[in-house]
């Protein structure tokens, strides 16, 4: 029998074997019929040990079969009929874990998608300046090339490695944002210093857009201003880039008890609808996106404020252009 295959069933078997001998013994030396009474004890009580054991252990068996279907990746199994009797306290504990199993599962299977689209993405998205490298690194190559045609080709040809550059660079922010790999210091500073420090990378080409940015701030920022400065930097080159020569960015920011609030606004053309709730997703490029987008840079912005506790959200003024709203809040909303 497959039950006396266990340690445990053969050490009891054994010791209710030399119990019944020695009380069956003891009660003969008294008298016969004590002698074959307790015998006939011991053996029934013996046969209801061993029917209760064989049932346990079968319903036990049964249990650990239908655990290694649901390991196996059947979803169908029941475990409710184990739900009475001794068993109950293993089914529960069981059940939570085939639950979180089940869970892990559909969350690694979304995660080799989420990879497959992903590299699919990156591959596309590096794929298309390294065609335009090659094509400018063979018109070098010519030698009857002039030197004027050389030195367009070469700012050419360091502008897309510069866009390269850039992309890998966010993308190994965004995956240590997504791997929570990232840390983030709780520091403290003026909210006029932040705005300064975000947008003194675009000072340039704003001034050769003609574009008049306008900031003004009040209250103190608490959060990782490194970090911050990146996501500002991100959301201001969106405005500029969708806002004409000449056009304005203005930036208010303010404080409170609750909160600390940057507001980032342009007049240029807006926001398509179709493109206004997915503008934050990653690789996302909306129909009025330039050449030169990845459609990246939003994406690293919001992933970099979510991760502090804050939120951001776009939205078309009715007097035209866009406006974003940053919120930083202190404690958990």
């Amino acid at each position: 029998m497959k039950l006396f295959r266990n340690l445990e069933i053969k050490e009891t078997v054994l010791l209710y074997s030399l119990l019944t001998v020695a009380a069956s013994i003891t009660a003969f030396t008294w008298e016969q019929r004590f002698g074959l009474l307790m015998l006939g004890v011991c053996v029934a009580f013996f046969s209801v040990y061993l029917f209760v054991t064989c049932r346990r252990y079968r319903r036990i068996s049964q249990l650990a079969a239908d655990i290694d279907q649901i390991l196996h990746g059947d979803c169908q199994v029941s475990l409710e009929k184990y739900a009475e009797g001794e068993l109950a306290i293993l089914q529960s504990e069981v059940y939570k874990m085939t639950v979180r199993l089940r869970e892990q599962q559909h969350s690694l299977q979304e995660d080799k998608v989420y990879l497959a689209d992903s590299l699919a993405d990156i591959s596309h998205q590096i794929r298309t300046p390294l065609t335009s490298i090659n094509l400018l690194v063979s018109l070098l190559s010519e030698p009857d090339i002039s030197g004027e045609r050389r030195q367009q080709l070469s700012r050419e040809l360091y502008e897309l490695l510069s866009r390269i550059e850039w992309l890998i660079t966010a993308l190994l922010k965004m995956s240590r944002l997504d791997a929570g790999t990232a840390k983030f210091k709780l520091e403290s500073l003026p909210l006029e210093e932040l705005l300064r420090r975000g947008t003194a990378p675009l000072l340039i080409s704003l001034d050769l857009r003609d574009q008049r940015l306008q900031v003004s701030a009040e209250g103190n920022f608490f959060g990782d201003a490194s970090w911050t400065c990146e996501a500002i930097t991100n959301i201001v080159k969106n405005c500029m880039e969708h806002t004409p020569e000449g056009g304005n960015i203005v930036i208010k920011a303010s404080e409170n008890v609750l909160y600390s609030e940057i507001l980032i606004s342009d007049n240029g053309r807006g926001i398509a609808a179709e493109d206004l709730p997915h503008i934050f997703e990653r690789f996302y490029k909306g129909k009025d996106s330039g050449e030169k987008s990845f459609g990246i840079g939003l994406a690293l912005a919001r992933r970099i404020i979510t991760a502090q506790n804050g939120t951001v959200k776009a939205e078309n003024q009715m007097s035209g252009g866009v406006r974003f709203t940053i919120r930083f809040y202190r404690g958990t909303v």
